[in-house]
C-alpha cells in the first residue's frame, strides 16, 4: 500500500515555513525529519507513524485509532501508529504531529 498523498499534504500544510523541516521516503511512508530526526510520517500502511517520548508510549496508546508501531515483529516504545480514523479532524492530526515534532526536536541534531 503506498502513503496517502492528501494525509501527506495535509501534514505538508502544518509544518510549512519550518525551515528545519526536511521530507524522506522510508519505513514505506513519506516521513518528516526535524533536525535530521523522524518526527511523523504519512505511513505507508495507513495513518500515521509518529515517534514520541517511550515512557509515554503505554499512555498514548489509550487514545481512540491508536497502538504501539510493531517493526520486524517487535513492539517499539517511543513509536505509535494513529490509523486514518485517528487523524480525520484538522485537529486530531495537529495534535500527533505536534507531538511527534516537538519529541523529534528534543533529540540532538543529526549532521
Amino acid at each position: 500500500m503506498a502513503y496517502d498523498e492528501a494525509l501527506a499534504d495535509r501534514i505538508r500544510v502544518l509544518l510549512a515555513g519550518d525551515d528545519d523541516v526536511t521530507q524522506k521516503k522510508m519505513f514505506g511512508g513519506l516521513a518528516f525529519l526535524v533536525g535530521g530526526n523522524m518526527s511523523v510520517s504519512a505511513s505507508g500502511q495507513g495513518g500515521l507513524l509518529l515517534r514520541c517520548e517511550p515512557a509515554q508510549t503505554a499512555d498514548l496508546v489509550q487514545e481512540p485509532h491508536t497502538s504501539t508501531a510493531v517493526m520486524r515483529g517487535r513492539p517499539m516504545e517511543g513509536w505509535l501508529r494513529v490509523d486514518a480514523e485517528g487523524v480525520q479532524s484538522d485537529k486530531e492530526l495537529r495534535k500527533w504531529v505536534a507531538r511527534g515534532v516537538a519529541y523529534a526536536r528534543s533529540l540532538p541534531a543529526k549532521g
